[in-house]
């Protein structure tokens, strides 16, 4: 079954979450800490995100600086293989735009293939940190849907240069990411609802949202997708506060409001503990509230915040 079998045909809200590859140079314990911890809620699926490489500088002897191209996190596919073994549980790994051309995405759907995994997150990535906009890398797609166009061609039996596959694999199966408070580069959140509409036409089974903390915007967003004929669920994606420096870093970074309640309980706290408590309890009262409106699913955004998603499970499954 792939993510939207799994998620229509479980019964009730289904709980899933995402995790990033371990930093370069660093083991699987602590990705396989998070894992156990919240296993003990049933996920239905694991996605793991895709980190493009970046420059970073050295200086050399002579003074002059040297610059160079680092990947903190890679192994995206191989820790999907890696929890897919160890835990039997069904992995979304991320397939981006970003630092990547055709020939690459094209041996990652190969790689995929020959592991079995078949479900995919299509995105289009962030740009590089030195560039003004995204830049596609050589031939790359600059777009999402030119992403699922690709993997479109090759579920249909052929390379991205037009040569036919010899021994065409299981078709790939994909979600796309949406934003209920528009897309940063979207000129209105009517045509971010267009664009989301274009990768459904092209074959997106689901879209994952943007982080959010006001679900009047995500319900609103799902009404007006609906009225434009996008029918995919729409899976919110959660991720509690659980730092004080995180009142000005997630909005500014994910564009998205804190509710006025929320931020105004927020600046009294003095700790992060303090924030921590506030954001656990602002999420289960945000997720008790998706659940009475009948969301698929509830897709928890890990990073800081394990311990803070634990709670919230407890208490709303």
């Amino acid at each position: 079954m792939n993510i939207t079998d799994i998620i229509s045909n479980g019964g009730g809200t289904a709980f899933s979450f995402e995790v990033l590859p371990p930093l370069k140079g660093n083991g699987t314990a602590a990705l396989f800490r998070t894992i156990d911890r919240l296993k003990e809620f049933s996920p239905k699926y694991i996605n793991i995100t895709t980190h493009r490489s970046e420059y970073v500088y050295h200086e050399l002897e002579n003074g002059l600086m040297q610059r160079q191209r680092v990947r903190r996190r890679p192994g995206t596919i191989a820790i999907a293989a890696a929890i897919q073994k160890k835990y039997d549980i069904p992995v979304v790994p991320h397939i981006v735009c970003s630092g990547n051309d055709r020939e690459d995405l094209e041996y990652m759907l190969i790689d995929l293939q020959f592991l079995g995994i078949s479900d995919l997150l299509v995105l289009r990535g962030d740009k590089a940190k030195e560039d003004a906009t995204f830049m596609p890398t050589g031939d790359g797609p600059a777009h999402a849907t030119e992403l699922i166009e690709q993997i479109n061609r090759f579920n249909d039996g052929f390379f991205a240069d037009g040569s036919p596959i010899k021994v065409p694999g299981n078709r790939f199966r994909y979600g796309v990411a949406c934003y209920p408070e528009k897309h940063e580069e979207a000129a209105c959140l009517e045509s971010d609802i267009q664009v989301l509409k274009q990768k459904v036409d092209l074959g997106a089974e689901y879209a994952v949202t943007q982080l959010f903390y006001d679900n009047q915007k995500y319900l609103s967003f799902v009404e007006r997708a609906r009225a434009l004929g996008i029918e995919v669920p729409i899976i919110p994606g959660i991720k509690p506060l659980s730092r004080l420096n995180q009142l000005t870093v997630v909005p500014k970074t994910f564009h998205c409001d804190l509710p006025e309640p929320f931020y105004r309980e927020l600046v009294k706290c003095k700790t992060d503990e303090e924030v921590k408590q506030v954001g656990i309890e602002w999420s289960v009262e945000q997720c008790r509230e998706l659940m009475k409106h009948g969301v698929p699913s509830l897709h928890f955004y890990t990073i800081s915040a394990v311990d803070s998603i634990y709670e919230i499970a407890r208490r709303i499954y």
